[in-house]
């Protein structure tokens, strides 16, 4: 997840003591001074805590919860939800309306959905998904940032709670085929990408896109869940992590747009590419109850009853 401690400004007037120190931090993907593998002794507060994100899913040893329900999505058909597209140096960022937020999925409350942001590594050949799913990295994970509502976007405040931000993860890999400029929705996004090619600039958002649009083909019921942080400095465990069993299907070309297009921070600084933290250690993951295992024993009972009116009508 990007350092997102959404609006620097905003958090530095109220609480210039905690966060300004951090919002400078000089971290990075690109350079061996200040990549991931500093971050533990750079910002060492939360950075080499013990809930750290991402994780490694081991399918196999997710434990069932049925109480890991579907989600209420507001305002993600919403066309004019996504307001600002934004360079931040280390993401491409998009800033959504108010009046967008997700509830259930075992969430406490509801949840504001503030922004979000993609992972990626080097075009669709090198990938660059922060999660991985038994070993597996995907090319791009897209990140949805939520902050509970009871906090009204203070966001000091949901950094401080272990629940405070609530994050939804999507895979994204490349579409089957030869097909180009697919999805629309992703095709109408990746085009403002060369208007912020340098660190700092936004582009305003015309209507038109819906995060459902973007969202195209996930089933939103079968998830997984667990307990981590932010994956960028100050790395706060604050996160309630959602990652999304199906991907998103996006052609090679617009996928390899992220890696060539925009710039860590001018036209003559490098290309953002592998902008994605390293795998931490493992922390318990849940997961819906698998319905073959209630099928079974609805078959079993079935059977049961067959062979018992069977013996019935002999005796």
């Amino acid at each position: 997840m990007n350092c997102f401690v959404v609006a620097a400004l905003a958090v530095c007037v109220l609480a210039p003591s905690v966060y300004c120190a951090t919002e400078s931090i000089a971290w990075c993907y690109h350079l061996s001074t200040c990549n991931d593998t500093t971050w533990p002794v750079i910002a060492p507060q939360y950075c080499n805590g013990t809930r750290q994100s991402p994780i490694n899913i081991v399918s196999a040893s997710a434990k069932a919860n049925s109480n890991l329900t579907e989600f209420t999505f507001v305002d993600y058909s919403s066309t004019s939800a996504l307001t600002k597209i934004t360079n931040t140096g280390k993401t491409v960022k998009v800033t959504l309306g108010s009046g967008v937020r997700i509830s259930g999925g075992d969430l406490s409350e509801a949840y504001d959905s503030l922004q979000f942001h993609l992972h990626w590594g080097n075009g669709s050949s090198v990938p660059g998904s922060e999660h991985t799913v038994d070993g597996k990295r995907y090319p791009m994970e897209l990140h949805i940032v939520n902050s509970k509502g009871s906090y009204n976007g203070n966001t000091t405040l949901a950094v401080a709670d272990p629940t405070g931000l609530a994050a939804l993860g999507f895979f994204i890999e490349e579409m089957s085929g030869n097909a180009t400029g697919q999805p629309a929705s992703w095709h109408t996004l990746t085009s403002y990408l060369a208007n912020i090619t340098d660190s700092g600039q936004s582009a305003s958002m015309a209507p038109g896109i819906s995060l459902d649009d973007l969202l195209v083909g996930v089933d939103r019921t079968k998830y997984y869940r667990y307990l981590g942080s932010l994956t960028t400095p100050t790395c706060n465990e604050a996160v309630v992590w959602t990652v999304f069993k199906d991907t998103i299907k996006v052609s090679k070309d617009l996928i390899d747009l992220f890696s060539t297009t925009v710039r860590v921070s001018n036209s003559s600084s490098p290309l953002m590419i592998n902008v994605y933290r390293n795998i931490q250690p493992e922390q318990p993951v849940t997961t819906q109850p698998s319905s073959s295992s209630s099928s079974a024993s609805t078959t079993c009972y079935s059977l049961g009853l067959m062979a018992l009116s069977l013996v019935l009508g002999r005796s």
